[in-house]
């Protein structure tokens, strides 16, 4: 597992897939807007849902978060999009409502840099997500990451175009310290 100040990143477990399929996809606008496509149901158990357990693929790397102190799931993060010829990966990260506006997200955000950086050995890392997700954005900055463009109304999201914001950090700016 990898540690954080408060959270832990570890492998998905069978048990986790039901509470993030229904906590996290289950919400649909939540969902619709993490998601970059079109919300659409999965029947419980399915082997398409977006939390299913599947093999290992190079591009993507997805982990369930988990509380340090006693092991409660709290949501899940990744790093996909990666591509080991620019040594760069995107990042992602869904909190359980349960979860949200505790300060996990910083400490999430923080041990997926340490992952990409020093265990896989990147060069950058993103984070591309809504102009108006204000936790997301503020759990980035916090960790070193600076706001380098904006695509004006580049999302369809629930019947409306939104701003789309591109953060980024090298590993030669990241600060293993700026946890927030």
């Amino acid at each position: 597992m990898l540690r954080g100040g408060k959270v832990g990143l570890r492998a998905r477990h069978e048990a986790d897939v039901p509470v993030l399929q229904a906590e996290l996809h289950g919400d649909v606008v939540n969902a619709s807007r993490a998601a970059g496509r079109p919300w659409r149901p999965f029947a419980p158990g399915s082997q398409d849902g977006p939390f299913a357990l599947s093999e290992p693929e190079e591009a993507t790397v997805p982990f369930s978060v988990v509380e340090l102190d006693g092991g409660a799931l709290l949501g899940s993060a990744m790093l996909w999009g990666i591509d080991t010829h620019n040594r760069s990966a995107h990042l992602g990260v869904g909190l359980l409502p349960a979860a949200r506006g505790k300060g996990y997200g910083t400490d999430v955000v923080a041990v997926l840099c340490h992952y990409g950086f020093v265990v896989r050995g990147l060069h950058r890392l993103q984070v591309d997500t809504l102009a108006d997700n204000t936790a997301m954005l503020r759990s980035a900055e916090r960790n070193g990451f600076v706001r380098e463009g904006v695509l004006r109304s580049a999302a369809w999201v629930m019947g409306e175009f939104l701003d789309e914001v591109f953060l980024g950090l090298l590993a030669e700016d990241w600060k293993p310290a700026a946890r927030g």
